[in-house]
């Protein structure tokens, strides 16, 4: 996928924005923010999660490698006169840079184009505080044909709820929450088919115990 051009046409698909108020209603619900804490959102696309958000945090920091996807929401910043907002163009992956520690990641439809999960998980657990939150929305295991249509996709079909609890754990996280919190509806070889889509919330543990 090339996320540099669908940044011009991703505000336009209204279930991706009900999405992100769905999740984003339950980030909110669990760990009540209360405009306190600061938090990071990784792979942020156009910012339709953080402005679901930007009320309830002090400062999001929102991150993502693709230059189409950050000049949209630089946009978008500007029209809306957000204050709160801080966008970075970066790849968390390979580039080395140093981030400021968050009270809370979260992260929607993001870590399925993960190939390294656990070398991500260990950079998030640097930039997370003590018994700060990591919050995953993402696919449920699927069959490999959410992205069929792309040839060069080869990257994670979603997730298994105890495997990424393992590799989370492996990574110092302890799984807090877990709720299958919408599906999605895509057509695939002229078939409406349905991928459920799951919000995991974990915390940050006090000592790093590697499992």
């Amino acid at each position: 996928m090339n996320f540099d051009e669908e940044a011009l046409v991703w505000d336009k698909d209204p279930k991706k924005i009900e999405r992100a108020k769905i999740v984003a209603k339950e980030i909110v619900n669990h760990i009540k923010p209360n405009q306190k804490l600061n938090a990071l959102e990784f792979g942020c696309g156009t910012g339709l999660l953080s402005f679901e958000l930007k009320n309830d945090f002090n400062r999001i920091t929102l991150a993502d490698n693709s230059e189409g996807m950050i000049n949209v929401l630089l946009k978008k910043i500007q029209t809306t006169g957000v204050e709160n907002f801080d966008p970075i163009l970066v790849d968390l992956q390979k580039d080395d840079i140093k981030i400021s520690k968050h009270d809370v990641i979260y992260t929607l439809m993001t870590l399925h184009h993960i190939p390294d999960l656990n070398s991500l998980l260990k950079k998030f657990n640097s930039i997370i505080v003590e018994n700060g939150y990591l919050c995953v929305a993402d696919l449920v295991k699927e069959d490999g044909s959410y992205h069929a249509h792309e040839n060069d996709f080869n990257e994670q079909n979603g997730f298994e709820r105890e495997e990424l609890t393992r590799k989370l754990l492996y990574n110092n996280f302890k799984v807090e929450y877990y709720n299958v919190c919408l599906v999605i509806e895509k057509e695939v070889d002229n078939k409406v088919k349905k991928y459920p889509l799951f919000l995991m919330i974990c915390k940050k543990k006090s000592n790093l115990n590697n499992i």
